[in-house]
């Protein structure tokens, strides 16, 4: 597993590979293996084989809306199993109880890739034919450091895109109702949808990720969890993405009222907060980058700042070592020549999509 984690290309690829090999050891017969915002933790770019897509709202929407198991509330480890959750009880989960018991799953594991800078992403693996065992689920356990070490690392990779796409891609919509059934969607919504989850099979783009962000809403309604429902992710070509869900206003209660979600090319604030996450960076380090980014959109008027804040850093702080700046392009080398200030790092651009 390990191998494979220092290998794969794209995140895509990993997370393919991973299933391949959990599924040669551990057998399940469906499965959901998603991205999460690492602020948020909302899901998005999911790669899946679920029983029945016609369903997939229904199931999104009971999997956010079920406390029982889920992501953000898993213990220590990171990984549990419903039979565990629930101690054979598994009527006390809405998820099984509403999609999974007409299934026939009889249990499900859970696994979330976190770390100190937030959360990556999340699987479940779904059984038919009895339950996860101690060793499966410990397996599971002693894997999940690597992924969630690679598919950060494999997000932070994309920040380094030279290829960024030219041209204007205005904002999308789509409006669903409070099953989350798609009542309506701009004409950009299609080409967000079909870059996030490519179209498979001669159909049209599944709008899984705006299910995943309305979803949400609708946990933070029902006080099942109190993130924002928002999810940033990577389209490719360094271009970024903001999806959000609301309720759209009218005179009816809040629940019987319509959703939208919205498609937007992620703000430079955005940007920043998820390559500072992604790179580990300090709160030292991501106050520098920051700086630096504004220096490179306005260079006359920021240049001396970002390097008065950088040299800052460099003698209050100790933490602030110039070795993550260098991971991600930027030269802290100390400044020597005659005339230069001894002891203030130069700071060169990095070839990097902030």
């Amino acid at each position: 597993m390990e191998h494979i984690a220092a290998t794969s290309v794209d995140d895509r690829e990993l997370r393919a590979q991973v299933l391949e090999v959990i599924q040669g050891l551990i057998p399940f017969d469906a499965y959901a293996f998603l991205l999460t915002d690492p602020k948020t933790a909302v899901g998005c770019s999911p790669v899946a084989d679920v029983p029945d897509l016609a369903t997939l709202p229904d199931l999104i929407r009971l999997k956010y809306l079920t406390p029982v198991n889920r992501w953000t509330r898993l213990p220590t480890s990171g990984c549990a199993t419903l039979q565990q959750a629930t101690s054979g009880r598994l009527e006390e989960s809405l998820f099984w109880r509403e999609h999974l018991a007409g299934l026939g799953i009889l249990d499900v594991v859970s696994v979330v890739f976190t770390d100190r800078y937030g959360c990556w992403g999340f699987l479940d693996l779904w059984r038919r034919d009895g339950r996860f065992t101690a060793d499966e689920v410990g397996a599971l356990a002693d894997v999940r450091p690597a992924i969630t070490c690679r598919l950060r690392r494999l997000q932070a990779a994309a920040f380094a895109a030279t290829d960024v796409p030219s041209g204007y891609r205005g904002p999308g919509a789509l409006v669903l109702s409070p099953s989350l059934a798609i009542r309506a969607q701009t004409a950009q919504t299609q080409e967000w949808l079909a870059a996030l989850v490519p179209p498979q099979g001669g159909r049209g783009p599944v709008p899984a990720s705006a299910y995943n962000v309305a979803a949400q809403l609708l946990a933070i309604e029902a006080g099942v969890d109190a993130h924002p429902a928002q999810a940033r992710v990577h389209l490719g070509g360094g271009v970024w993405l903001t999806l959000r869900a609301d309720r759209l206003d009218g005179p009816e209660r809040v629940e019987q009222r319509d959703i939208v979600v919205t498609m937007e090319a992620s703000s430079p604030s955005e940007r920043h907060d998820m390559f500072s996450r992604y790179h580990g960076l300090t709160g030292c380090e991501t106050e520098v980058m920051r700086h630096l980014a504004d220096g490179l959109r306005h260079p006359h008027r920021r240049a001396l700042d970002v390097d008065q804040r950088a040299h800052s850093c460099r003698i209050t702080s100790r933490r602030c070592s110039p070795r993550p700046l260098r991971r991600v392009g930027v030269n802290c080398s100390q400044s020597r020549s005659a005339g230069e200030h001894p002891g203030r790092p130069e700071l060169e651009p990095a070839r990097v999509t902030v």
